[in-house]
């Protein structure tokens, strides 16, 4: 379940869980919330896939619009961003109806995984054993305020948790003391990497792919990702490799005149959001993450899953779990030197091979299996 299908890498990794239960020979659903525009779709024939107007309904209960404006009016003007406190609490009561009725279509439902935290807050109030709550981030710890106190005891609290690494877990032990909840489990399970469908889909026709090697970054354009680290490395790298940044975001503006500051603009191309990145991914000479943080860092796999060598800066999160043993030689100190002289190493000589062993955590029918046996 997840709150819509829009181009993202969290909605990526739902669709790829759906499909990873359908190859395994389970009956999988994949459930939204919003409606989209180019919505992003499951691979495999067998997913079904439902549109749960979730908030429309919970409104036509007259409660529920009451609840909301209450929220709205009264509680979001005392407590910043607290309005999902009344359109989740009719929200999880609108769901829970929903699959009942589902349950007598289909049959008794055995796991059901919600991931995303816009997707919790529209239904918080729904409590079912057979529910898991998949963390995608880290959490960012700003003390220890009554507001944040109460979103993580109606969020988290007495939840069966799932974080997609080590670094997000320890985040999440790291708030509970701060923030004062307690899950009634938490584990540790990454996002799959579906390797068969990459490898067909980075196959596709792409006209407007640079004819020359470059290096790409594919992600949001949003301060997190920090593409304009990126951007600054590279200018200082003196590589004449283009540089392609896969993805849209509200720093597109900003990203776009620093590039002409810098004089690099006749080098840097700005492909946008594509529906398909992998053929960007494959035939790059170099994939190169800058972010912030990374809950994991799907894009790493997803690149070497495409044959095409990566270098990440070492931020919080789970790029360690992706770039371990020899793949630790794939990560450089943060800050715009390392990441330049980085950049330089890496695209010396010929484009090395990747192992599949790289891979062997990720497989979706090892993610398949975690989650029916958490």
């Amino acid at each position: 379940m997840v709150r819509s299908l829009k181009m993202g890498g969290m909605e990526r990794v739902a669709v790829n869980l759906a499909d990873a239960f359908a190859a395994a020979g389970h009956e999988s659903h994949l459930v939204c919330l919003r409606r989209v525009k180019r919505p992003l779709a499951p691979e495999r024939q067998e997913v079904a896939l439902h549109h749960l107007p979730l908030q429309k309904r919970a409104r036509q209960t007259g409660i529920g619009y009451v609840f909301e404006l209450f929220a709205r009016l009264v509680l979001n003007p005392l407590v910043d961003r607290s309005l999902f406190l009344g359109t989740g609490l009719m929200g999880g009561r609108v769901f829970t109806s929903w699959l009942r009725d589902f349950e007598r279509e289909h049959g008794k439902v055995d796991r059901i995984i919600f991931r995303g935290i816009g997707t919790f807050e529209l239904v918080w109030s729904f409590r079912d054993t057979r529910a898991r709550y998949v963390l995608e981030n880290i959490f960012h710890m700003k003390g220890a305020s009554k507001r944040r106190c109460l979103f993580a005891r109606c969020l988290y609290h007495r939840r069966d948790l799932v974080a997609v690494s080590q670094g997000v877990a320890e985040s999440i032990r790291e708030a509970q003391s701060l923030w004062h909840f307690r899950p009634r489990s938490l584990e540790v399970i990454p996002n799959p990497c579906p390797i068969e469908s990459i490898r067909r889909q980075m196959l596709a026709e792409e006209p407007d792919l640079p004819s020359v090697p470059y290096i790409v970054n594919v992600a949001r354009l949003v301060p997190a990702k920090d593409q304009a680290l990126l951007i600054r490395a590279y200018a200082r790298s003196g590589l004449t490799l283009p540089l392609v940044l896969v993805g849209s975001g509200k720093q597109r503006e900003m990203l776009g005149e620093l590039v002409e500051e810098l004089g690099i603009s006749e080098r840097v191309i700005f492909a946008g959001n594509r529906q398909n990145p992998y053929p960007w991914m494959h035939h790059a000479r170099l994939f190169v993450l800058s972010s912030r943080f990374e809950g994991m860092g799907i894009v790493l796999f997803e690149a070497l899953a495409c044959g095409t060598p990566v270098l990440s800066v070492d931020c919080p999160g789970g790029i360690r779990e992706i770039l371990k043993g020899e793949l630790d030689a794939c990560i450089v100190r943060r800050d715009e030197v390392s990441l330049a002289d980085g950049m330089r190493k890496a695209v010396a000589g010929d484009k090395p091979e990747t192992a599949e062993e790289w891979l062997d955590d990720f497989r979706p029918e090892r993610i398949a299996r975690a989650f029916l046996s958490s």
